[in-house]
Formats: structure tokens, C-alpha cells, sequence
């Protein structure tokens, strides 16, 4: 999992450019001003950083850059759930126009700069020139510990997020007890007014049904005896007539074969009309006109109407109002009810306890760790007898952090007591105290190319030395970038890009757009590389005695055969 290659288009000073990076330890130098740290930028952009229409190549209309990896098989189920489809490599691209606005894209899906951001922290780390200013950030230094220590505070901050909920609603009821206690009251009124009423789903549908039959009960009554006698009368009855019709077809149907289908057809008809002939005698003996029902009924509905009109509802949402109020009267009983409230406070109160107390566990057991393994890094970098501290003290309030404060702590040299970070005095000093904990720290996460801008300052000689053999120790492991300014660093690297700027004739005609400068970078081998050492030891006029120093540094600090790690392609920079 590694950064495989950069492309950048109209990006500050650079017109076009792509490059082909490698695995191992790489360099980046070149002469002050000439950009060295715009590729660090372009990746920061592309990995979801704020998007500035500054960084647009003056006379372009927007810019674009371009950042692939190698595919990370631990980020699939992220990519399946953002709806982005992996491949066999993993491409982020960015655009920012002049006026600011900016669109991403993650292997040709749209993507936020969030998400971007999200995944960028899962492919690079990168610690800066002034790096030391994190450390002296609360949230910063946890994190690192945290970090160091394999905490998951998921636990913690999820029990942190319900205590605070709880200790909420009990202070919101707490305060809000006469109130809560008056829409109580108000409540349990309405409730028992429509209690009495007792409705029911349905049921005032049912009451409409049944006052509409006895409203009209004398008129359904002559209906049906009036059908009644249409088909029973004995003289003009309908079935009557049926029955003499089948009779006469029957006599005839040994002569008429068609009258044997006729026939049929009226014996049906006979029975149809019969089942309705007795299904009217039996609707006529249950059915009454009932004056005394309709009159109940009356009572009942008129009881829903007035309620209805009172409550401003249709008769028909009386019955779910009823369980919405008893529903709404339930909650307010819940929140007057202090002593569960503060229950729940207390138990939500103990599980984060539980929790922080589980995460102080493991901060205590990892901070003398780090404290040793930083204090040992800062014997190498040139601060003999310095020491650090990790500082753990009980926390003024508990907070969702835990149950402690935490602060790095340094010595600067054999003697001294160790103080907060910032206010360490040497700048130098600064530098190297940083550069030991991200040596430290970078080994841990799932980052696996880590990015150094100019965290060398300050320093030099055998340290500055050290720091390139710290770094090339961990391109063993990562693909590690540097931007520096020292030869020391650069002499130790597997693979060395030079960053530079041309000077171009002016775009207009009339020379009226003025000379263009761009930054380019370039790989150098061989003897543009010991050129380039030797500029960086002895400045522009690069002598005998800079070369031959260039090459003896080259060779001393050329790993043992087998070691180096091999470059995946050829490297390749287009201007």
C-alpha cells in the first residue's frame, strides 16, 4: 500500500507535471523557493484538504491534481459502503476553479472532501516542519498516546454521549417540574373527558352505518315487503308466473330439444327468486323501526360531535387522539419521575466510569513506554541525557476525553527538569523533540507512506546524519518521503527528485503577461545526484572538494547490498 504516482495540472507554479514515485525512501530537495514543498501541498489537496483558488496557476482556469495508490484490500468494505468501486489501483483526483469551488472524484465516483479527507488519513501521514505546535494541543497529544497505547475509546466515548443524556433529561426535569406537573393535569382532564366516551377504531363508522338503517328503517321495511309480494303473490307473483312457464316447456321439451335448455334456465331462475323470496321474509323478522335504538344512537353521536368540535378533530380522530394523549401523558410521567431519572444518571454515570477507567488502564501502562522509546530516539538525534515525559494527571472534571489530563514533558539535556513542550526554548530543539516522536509514532497506524516536510530544520552535522539513517530505516518498512534542505538527509535516501524553477518567455505576443516561472521536478542517479549533493554542502559553486565530499557521503551512507528497497518501476517525471 503505497503512493504510486502524482499528476498535477496548472497547480501554483507547476504548468503540468506527473510523477512516478517509489517504495523505500525518497528525497526531495532543490534551492530555496523553488517549490519543494508543492507536491506535499497538491497531495494534502487531493487528500481532502480546503480548497483555495489561490493555488490556480496564474492564466489557468482551474486546477487539477491527481494522486494513485496501490489498492488497500482493508478499505473495500469503505469503498463498497461510499459506492465507489475498487480496482487494481486506488485513484483520487481533485479540481479547484478561480472562484474556489471544488469537485472529487475516488476511482471516477463523485466524492466529498470529506470522504476524501476520511480516506487520505488511512493512506498517508504526514508531519510537517512544524509539527512540534500539535504536541502542544490537548487532543493532539491523547491522540498520539491513545495511539501508542491501541485504545479504542468507541466504548468511552458512546458510555460518555449516554451519561451526558441522561444527566440532561434529569436536570431538563428537574427544572421543568411544574410545568411537567400542569400539562399533567391538563392532560389526565382531556383524557377522562374522552374516557367516558370511550372510543373505539372504527367505531363511530359503525354508529353512522347503523343510525343511517334506522333513520330509514320504515321505508327499507316497505321496500322489502313490497319485493316480497312482487314474487310470491299467488295471482301475479313472480315465481308463480316462473313456475307456469316451466310447466308448459317441460310438456313440450319431448317434442322441442331446445325447450329442455329454456327449461333449465327457468329452474334456476325459480331458485334465485326463491333464496331472495326468503332472504326478505327473514331481513322483514329482524328488522324493526326501533325508536328507542335510533334514539341512543342519536345520544352517542351527538356525545362524539360536541367533542369533536371542542377538540377540533373530525368524529372520526377521536379515537386516536384519545391514545395519542394517553401516550403523551405516559412520557410526562416518565419525566416527572425524578428517582428513575437519577437512576438512570447514576447507572449510565458508572458504565463510563467503567469504561475510562479500562482506557486509563492502558494509557498508564503505554506512556512510560513511549516516554523511554522518544527519550532514546532523542539520544540519537544529538540530545544526550535529554528526556521525555508523558504526563498523566487527574482531570479538574471528567470529560469525554477520560479520566485524565495528558501533556508531553522534555528535558532538553541531563539535569534539567522536564517542561511542556512548548516552552522548550530552542527552535532546534523543537524540531528534533518532534522528529523523535514521529519516528516513534509513525510506525504505528495503517499508513503506510509517510511524508517528512523539512522536519530537519534546526539541525545538522552528525545529527543531521542521523536523521537521514532514521529515515532510511523506515523506508525498510514504508514508502517514506522527505523534503530537505540537508545533504546528510538526502545522501542516505533510496531515491532522490530535484525540485526547480525555469524561467519562461512571456504568453502574449506583445510581452504584455510578463516572464512565467514553473517548477519542475526531475529524478536524479549517478552524477546529477552527486552535482545536487554537492550544491546542497557547498551552495551554488560547486568545487572539487564538494564533489568529492558528495560522493564520499553517498557511499558511506549506501546500505549494504539487499537492503535497498527495489524501486517498482523506473522513475519518470514529465514536466
Amino acid at each position: 500500500m503505497a503512493l504510486r504516482r502524482i499528476a498535477l495540472r496548472d497547480f501554483v507554479i507547476v504548468r503540468s507535471l506527473e510523477l512516478d514515485l517509489q517504495d523505500g525512501f525518497t528525497v526531495l530537495t532543490g534551492e530555496t523557493g523553488a517549490g519543494k514543498s508543492i507536491l506535499i501541498d497538491a497531495l494534502q489537496l487531493a487528500l481532502g484538504n480546503r480548497a483555495d483558488a489561490g493555488a490556480v496557476r496564474e492564466g489557468a482556469e482551474r486546477l487539477d491534481v491527481a494522486a494513485e495508490f496501490d489498492p488497500v484490500p482493508g478499505l473495500q468494505g469503505w469503498l463498497e459502503q461510499g459506492g465507489f468501486e475498487a480496482g487494481d489501483a486506488l485513484l483520487l483526483r481533485r479540481t479547484v476553479d478561480t472562484q474556489g469551488r471544488s469537485r472529487g472524484w475516488i476511482n471516477g465516483a463523485p466524492a466529498t472532501a470529506t470522504q476524501l479527507k476520511e480516506l487520505g488519513e488511512q493512506l498517508l501521514d504526514i508531519h510537517g516542519q512544524h509539527a512540534w505546535q500539535s504536541l502542544t494541543r490537548a487532543d493532539s497529544v491523547r491522540g498520539l498516546l491513545d495511539a501508542y497505547a491501541g485504545v479504542d475509546g468507541a466504548d468511552m466515548e458512546g458510555a460518555w454521549q449516554q451519561w451526558r443524556q441522561a444527566a440532561q433529561a434529569l436536570e431538563s426535569a428537574q427544572r421543568a417540574q411544574d410545568t411537567l406537573q400542569r400539562e399533567r393535569e391538563r392532560l389526565q382532564w382531556q383524557i377522562g373527558e374522552l374516557a367516558k366516551l370511550a372510543p373505539q377504531e372504527g367505531e363511530w363508522e359503525e354508529l353512522s352505518t347503523q343510525h343511517t338503517r334506522l333513520s330509514h328503517a320504515q321505508g327499507l321495511i316497505d321496500a322489502a315487503q313490497g319485493a316480497s309480494a312482487a314474487l310470491e303473490d299467488e295471482d301475479g307473483g313472480a315465481l308463480a308466473a316462473l313456475n307456469r312457464a316451466l310447466a308448459l316447456l317441460q310438456d313440450q321439451q319431448h317434442l322441442e330439444p331446445e325447450f329442455q335448455g329454456l327449461a333449465d334456465e327457468l329452474a334456476s331462475s325459480i331458485a334465485q327468486a326463491s333464496d331472495a323470496a326468503h332472504s326478505l321474509h327473514a331481513y322483514l323478522r329482524r328488522t324493526d323501526t326501533d325508536p328507542q335504538q335510533l334514539a341512543v344512537l342519536d345520544e352517542r353521536m351527538g356525545l362524539w360531535m360536541s367533542l369533536a368540535r371542542r377538540y377540533k378533530r373530525t368524529p372520526a380522530d377521536l379515537a386516536a387522539l384519545l391514545a395519542q394523549w394517553q401516550a403523551e401523558l405516559a412520557q410526562l410521567d416518565a419525566q416527572a419521575d425524578l428517582d428513575a431519572l437519577q437512576a438512570a444518571e447514576q447507572q449510565s454515570q458508572q458504565r463510563w466510569r467503567r469504561a475510562a477507567q479500562a482506557v486509563s488502564a492502558q494509557r498508564k501502562r503505554a506512556a512510560p513506554q513511549l516516554a523511554d522509546a522518544v527519550s532514546r530516539a532523542m539520544q540519537g538525534l544529538g540530545m544526550q541525557g535529554g528526556r521525555f515525559e508523558v504526563s498523566l494527571q487527574p482531570a479538574a472534571q471528567p470529560g469525554r476525553a477520560g479520566l485524565e489530563d495528558i501533556a508531553f514533558l522534555v528535558a532538553g539535556h541531563a539535569g534539567s527538569t522536564p517542561r511542556p513542550i512548548g516552552k522548550v526554548a530552542s527552535g532546534g530543539e523543537l524540531s528534533r523533540i518532534a522528529l523523535a516522536i514521529a519516528v516513534t509514532t509513525s510506525r504505528l497506524g495503517n499508513a503506510q507512506t509517510l511524508i517528512f516536510d523539512e522536519v530537519d530544520s534546526g539541525v545538522g552535522g552528525a545529527v543531521a546524519e542521523t536523521v537521514g539513517r532514521l529515515m532510511q530505516q523506515l523506508g525498510r518498512d514504508r514508502q517514506v518521503l522527505a523534503v530537505t534542505h540537508l545533504p546528510q538527509v538526502a545522501a542516505c535516501a533510496d531515491h532522490h527528485l530535484q525540485v526547480a524553477k525555469r524561467a519562461l518567455p512571456a504568453e502574449g505576443v506583445d510581452g504584455s503577461a510578463g516572464p512565467r516561472t514553473e517548477s519542475t521536478v526531475r529524478p536524479l542517479d549517478g552524477e546529477a545526484r552527486t552535482q545536487e549533493i554537492a550544491r546542497m554542502l557547498g551552495g551554488e559553486r560547486i568545487s572539487a572538494t564538494s564533489l568529492a565530499h558528495a560522493r564520499e557521503m553517498l557511499t558511506a551512507t549506501a546500505e549494504p547490498a539487499g537492503t535497498q528497497a527495489p524501486p517498482r518501476r523506473k522513475a519518470k517525471a514529465t514536466p
